[in-house]
């Protein structure tokens, strides 16, 4: 979905206006409030109190059609219906011919949004009010260290952008071969994405800087978080600079190549992990082509309810019940049960010396086996759970919530269930299937 929103902001950056900047379009209301020029600074905190931005309007009443809850989904929008279209073809040819073809595609995508980043850094450090941003972005507030939720946030966001306990890098990892130095690759994969996101931090935050700037406010007035970031708030800050079109363009086809290699990853380890259970049904350039076509086509009809004008509600209720902290956490502690007690930590020791011809430090053991900062988090979690609601307002009926427990159970039981069904069909008994 960031990449159907990504694609359907870049058709509009190429109008002679950008359409989120102004108030004179036929989605607007009468509480629409224009951007303030780039030549202007005002104080419009009270202002917009009263009034909605004209990029929010923009976002809520032109791009998603928004309607008034989960259970008035509406009619399927034309031109997110055509973005989704193109972003399932795009990932059909990014893994129809297999690993190597899917590699070689990464080459442009993950590269050329560092050049993007690059690009945007420069531009958001000349802009006025940006060494504020930054300053707001380095400095820190010890107080907030004594919260749990922040070290719960910070632990399922190393999760997240690690991309573990998905999957992913499992299957990923399969397709290497057996003397691949798996040590060396994890400390540079964890060290590249957290110095990715340190150096995004800069270009995110000298562009609130400005824009507090331009609106007479402090940073943490127009800091947000999710979509709204990258669709309210940046859209809003590009549309203040000199050549603003430009900018737009640049920030949304970063957005899309981000995304569009999240996308066909996750897709391709999907399609790998089935194969790899039905190998006599899947496996073979034709029947592999076409089992491609066939997930690709029905996750396309599926994201269908996406692109309606009630598909945010089902997007975050998606998003917070279904990729829960709560499936993070625990996925990462049964992972860590698994190979540190149940297959053996001294044997993962001893397979990553085989294959790289180096034992990894005891450090690492101490982690797999004693660590539990997971569980502490999980435990966390859930006394402070509360129920979602849709920009601080909507609350979701009953029935959503059901729902979205149940999308949760559904990755969290299937542990020991799986777990439970294995004893029940391997012969002896149960002290000898532990063992």
């Amino acid at each position: 979905m960031i990449q159907v929103w990504s694609l359907v902001y870049l058709g509009f950056s190429f109008s002679s206006q950008l359409p989120w900047a102004n108030c004179d379009n036929t989605w607007n209301t009468v509480n629409c409030i224009s951007l303030p020029s780039t030549n202007s600074t005002a104080n419009l905190t009270a202002m917009w109190n009263r009034t909605t931005s004209a990029s929010t309007e923009f976002w809520e009443r032109r791009v998603l059609g928004l309607s008034g809850g989960i259970d008035q989904l509406g009619s399927v929008r034309w031109d997110l219906s055509l973005s989704l279209l193109v972003s399932w073809v795009c990932c059909y040819f990014c893994i129809w011919k297999g690993i190597k073809s899917s590699g070689k595609v990464t080459y442009v995508t993950a590269t050329f949004p560092y050049l993007m980043l690059l690009v945007l850094l420069i531009r958001g450090l000349t802009l006025p009010g940006a060494w504020d941003g930054i300053s707001f972005y380095l400095y820190p507030d010890f107080n907030r260290l004594a919260n749990f939720e922040v070290w719960i946030e910070a632990g399922s966001q190393i999760i997240f952008s690690n991309s573990l306990a998905s999957g992913t890098l499992l299957v990923l990892g399969s397709f290497n071969k057996h003397r691949n130095n798996c040590y060396r690759d994890c400390f540079w994969l964890c060290l590249l994405n957290s110095g990715t996101s340190f150096f995004a931090g800069f270009v995110v935050f000298s562009v609130l800087g400005f824009m507090a700037h331009k609106q007479g406010v402090t940073v943490d007035n127009v800091a947000d978080s999710g979509p709204g970031l990258a669709f309210i708030v940046y859209p809003e800050a590009t549309a203040m600079m000199p050549l603003p079109q430009f900018w737009s363009v640049c920030f949304f086809l970063m957005l899309f190549f981000l995304s569009i290699d999240t996308h066909f990853v996750t897709v391709k380890c999907f399609i790998a992990s089935v194969t790899d259970v039905f190998p006599e049904h899947l496996r073979g350039p034709k029947r592999s082509e076409l089992f491609v076509l066939v997930v690709c086509s029905l996750f396309f009809l599926l994201h269908l309810l996406l692109v309606t004008e009630g598909g945010l509600y089902i997007f975050q209720l998606v998003d917070y019940y279904g990729c829960t902290r709560v499936c993070h956490y625990f996925m990462v502690l049964s992972e860590s049960l698994a190979l540190a007690w149940c297959f053996g930590c001294d044997r993962i020791v001893n397979i990553i010396e085989d294959m790289t011809g180096h034992r990894p430090s005891i450090f690492f053991s101490v982690c797999w086996k004693y660590i539990i900062s997971m569980l502490t988090s999980l435990i966390l979690y859930l006394v402070d759970y509360t129920q979602l609601k849709f920009n601080k307002w909507y609350v979701y009926p009953d029935w959503a919530h059901t729902v979205g427990l149940m999308m949760t159970l559904s990755s969290v039981l299937m542990v020991p269930l799986w777990a439970v069904g294995q004893m029940c069909v391997t012969p002896g008994t149960l002290v000898q299937v532990s063992v």
